[in-house]
């Protein structure tokens, strides 16, 4: 009966041990979210759990609970207990806490998505830290390095309006101290694989708690196109990010100056293309030349170009998207017909001027007619036939899906 007995209550140790832990943990995490006593000395278990606890909230708070818990953790982890170096990992989550024990003389940070280390580089590194030593942290300063991954949900990293690089951000701080205006900058390397678009390009920006929007007062961003790694100088310690933005080259007001001009161009053109017609109606001698009767072919594929591309944008500012798919149809068409009649055009020249002899071809004018209008026709119906939605809108500017869109 003893037997039974010491072998039931080692049975149940491990449960219990577990389920004691599994308490602590949440009074914890309800420490953690309640920001309370972050300035006594804290264990790694309560930083772990308030690290765990933080990830939860990022993947299902709303941003004032996800900025309460990112600062709270801060903190956290600026009052953790902790002797040269101490890493530390916990799902999204990757940190290390240092504290100098004599003068601080720089240091180097290499990590990756599951680990850091000071001094050492890693294999696959993916963030590379350099502090300089300027900011003058003691035995008496933490300094924290903490990286995560904001979670691949609908939500956009602290509900900014451009993408943020990797979804990553990494946050810096010194216990007891708030640092800004360096002299000697701190340098974040991050490994850039990602294929940025011509009109787009990146910029290290930092997280503005005052404003809760990004700003890139105080960084410098040094990266060039086809580089495969962006590095971030700036003279504050906060949390940083990579955000890809819209390349101001093209401002908006040169985007619209560019709309007029293309408007105004198609409007002369469509203009002259009109005139075309009438003369070749009121001309009997050009209506019986057939190289005047290919030629006005092509003038009509033109004419319909241009009457569906310059009312495209006013269509697509409006809310009916049966008239937008009728657009779109007659746009792709009329274009695909331009390009018909243009390749016609080079067919019909060759046998003038080339070929010459022997070129009478039965029924020529309707067997050109059914290739250029045909086949732009065909293809239209077989995009249409796999795939609808392939019609629609789209924006003028790739980057940025609220510009104006055609």
């Amino acid at each position: 009966m003893e037997r039974e007995k010491s072998w039931i209550f080692w049975w149940l140790m491990p449960f219990m041990s577990y389920y004691m832990l599994y308490q602590n943990c949440l009074s914890e995490q309800y420490f953690c979210g309640n920001s309370c006593n972050i300035s006594a000395t804290i264990s790694r278990n309560q930083a772990e759990c308030c690290m765990n606890y933080t990830d939860n909230v990022l993947n299902g708070g709303n941003l004032s609970d996800t900025l309460r818990a990112i600062w709270t953790l801060e903190k956290v982890l600026e009052g953790t207990e902790v002797n040269g170096s101490m890493q530390l990992y916990v799902k999204t989550f990757v940190a290390l806490l240092h504290k100098p024990s004599g003068p601080f003389g720089g240091l180097e940070i290499y990590a990756n998505d599951t680990k850091v280390t000071p001094d050492v580089p890693l294999l696959n590194s993916k963030v590379i830290v350099q502090l300089p030593r300027e900011l003058g942290a003691g035995p008496n300063n933490t300094f924290v390095f903490c990286m995560f991954k904001w979670p691949e949900t609908n939500k956009s990293v602290f509900e900014s309006p451009h993408e943020v690089y990797d979804q990553r951000l990494v946050g810096l701080s010194v216990q007891g101290k708030k640092i800004s205006g360096l002299q000697e900058r701190i340098n974040i390397t991050m490994e850039f694989t990602k294929k940025i678009d011509e009109t787009q390009k990146p910029s290290c920006q930092f997280f503005n708690y005052s404003t809760y929007t990004f700003r890139e007062d105080g960084c410098v961003t040094h990266w060039t196109h086809r580089q495969n790694n962006i590095t971030c100088s700036c003279n504050h310690l906060t949390y940083f990010g990579i955000l890809i933005i819209p390349d101001p080259s093209i401002t908006k007001k040169d985007q619209e100056i560019l709309t007029h001009i293309t408007v105004i161009g198609c409007s002369i053109s469509l203009f002259t293309l009109v005139i075309t017609i009438l003369l070749f109606i009121t001309n009997r001698k050009l209506r019986q030349d057939v190289s005047m009767k290919v030629h006005i072919n092509l003038v009509i594929a033109l004419m319909l170009l241009n009457l569906h591309f310059l009312p495209s944008q006013a269509v697509a500012a409006g809310s009916s998207s049966g008239l937008c798919l009728y657009m779109a149809l007659l746009l792709h068409y009329s274009l695909l017909a331009t390009f018909s009649w243009m390749a016609l055009e080079g067919f019909h020249l060759y046998l003038l001027l080339v070929k010459v002899f022997n070129i009478y071809v039965k029924k020529y004018l309707l067997k050109l007619g059914v290739v250029g209008w045909g086949v732009p026709a065909m293809i239209v119906s077989v995009v249409v036939i796999i795939d609808r939605t392939f019609y629609g809108l789209t924006p003028l500017d790739a980057s940025n899906s609220s510009s104006t869109a055609m």
